[in-house]
């Protein structure tokens, strides 16, 4: 893929439980002229903050669509990210986004299972400081926001939302994409193994592959200049 090629491609990102689309933001500058970085920004956070957020992934996907169309717009060519919940999501919008005018080149999953499997391990209905005390066990660290009243008022409904709504995704279709998906994942990631994060090669027709980053179930907060590195290599080599 030539940096002329690359210049005309957006790299739709799609944020995980709880992150909105500020996330990506310091990836516009290593991704210099490979991406477009367009992040998804859903209900319920930053921009959108006074919106309800979703709590069903099918249903955030074709209420979404629509406007990532017009960001992407006619005829972009895309290649999908996302980590955690923003995996299942963006596995949704490639469903979609093929019906549409938009070329989508390939999907890349992170910190994720095969979209058939649901979770075992749930923080779904547990009270609050249950619930938080759960999501840090599986994240691995947690979000020196919520040690502020005000600002835990505002995201502990969110992620309770993207929590239930991931935990109890099921996929739209057992239908495979079309498109090459690459799946990432951290080396210590806790909450997904190895074989489950290498599910995704039943979910496409074309091309598989697996890389593996030092980290754990949020490598990515610290390698995204890394992560962007390995999305260009696995373009590099086509279909």
């Amino acid at each position: 893929m030539s940096v002329e090629d690359r210049n005309g491609t957006a790299l739709l990102c799609v944020p995980f439980a709880g992150a909105g689309p500020s996330f990506f933001h310091p990836w516009r500058a290593p991704a210099g002229d490979r991406w477009r970085v367009v992040p998804v920004e859903l209900p319920g956070r930053e921009r959108r903050i006074l919106e309800t957020p979703y709590r069903n992934v099918v249903e955030a996907a074709k209420n979404s669509v629509d406007d990532i169309v017009a960001q992407l717009g006619p005829g972009a060519r895309t290649v999908l990210f996302g980590h955690s919940l923003g995996a299942v999501l963006a596995y949704e919008l490639v469903h979609l986004l093929s019906t549409r005018d938009v070329q989508v080149e390939r999907l890349v999953v992170s910190g994720s299972p095969g979209p058939w499997t649901q979770r075992e391990r749930r923080a779904t209905g547990l009270p609050d400081e249950e619930f938080l005390a759960r999501v840090e066990e599986f994240a691995g660290f947690r979000h020196e926001a919520l040690d502020h009243p005000e600002m835990r008022e505002l995201i502990l409904p969110v992620l309770q939302a993207d929590c239930e709504m991931h935990e109890n995704y099921v996929p739209s279709t057992d239908e495979p994409v079309s498109v090459p998906i690459c799946s990432l994942r951290g080396s210590s990631d806790g909450l997904v193994t190895a074989e489950e994060a290498q599910q995704w090669r039943d979910a496409t027709t074309s091309a598989f592959s697996y890389v593996e980053f030092p980290g754990d179930h949020m490598y990515l907060v610290d390698l995204g200049r890394e992560v962007l590195d390995v999305i260009e290599a696995e373009s590099a080599r086509g279909r």
